[in-house]
């Protein structure tokens, strides 16, 4: 159930893959570069639901927008339901994207639960490796 990559993201992905009929999960960049993934998938097929994933998440964006007559809009998930199962796209505030697919028997709030808890994770780790000036040095 580990995911496979040298940055090692097993410990944002672990605890989604724990949650039944989860069959896969991808971190990834939002402008879609895979930075890990569950070993249901290749590292062909998560590099390409990385692309597309990125592709959805851009599109729903320019969609809120337009349904608001505004330039811009943020997308807090992303929830796409097939004949497969159900997709959830969570974007973190910090330019990556947590997406999961589930079988038609996962529970879509449990789901839904551990992929923000899971982002929010990230989004604290982040924070806490983001570079700080010292005394007006670089980065100030």
């Amino acid at each position: 159930m580990t995911s496979r990559d040298a940055a090692d993201t097993a410990w944002v992905l672990d605890p989604i893959l724990e949650v039944p009929h989860v069959l896969a999960a991808v971190v990834l960049t939002r402008d879609g570069l895979v930075t890990g993934y569950s070993e249901a998938l290749s590292q062909a097929s998560a590099e390409r639901v990385a692309a597309i994933t990125s592709t959805v998440h851009g599109a729903c964006r320019t969609a809120a927008a337009a349904f608001a007559d505004r330039d811009s809009a943020s997308v807090r998930q992303i929830v796409v339901e097939s004949d497969h199962g159900y997709i959830l796209i969570v974007p973190t505030e910090h330019g990556s994207c947590v997406a999961a697919s589930g079988d038609g028997e996962v529970r879509l709030d449990l789901l839904a639960h551990r992929v923000h808890s899971q982002v929010a994770r990230l989004g604290e780790k982040a924070m806490a490796a983001a570079p700080r000036a010292v005394d007006g040095g670089p980065g100030a």
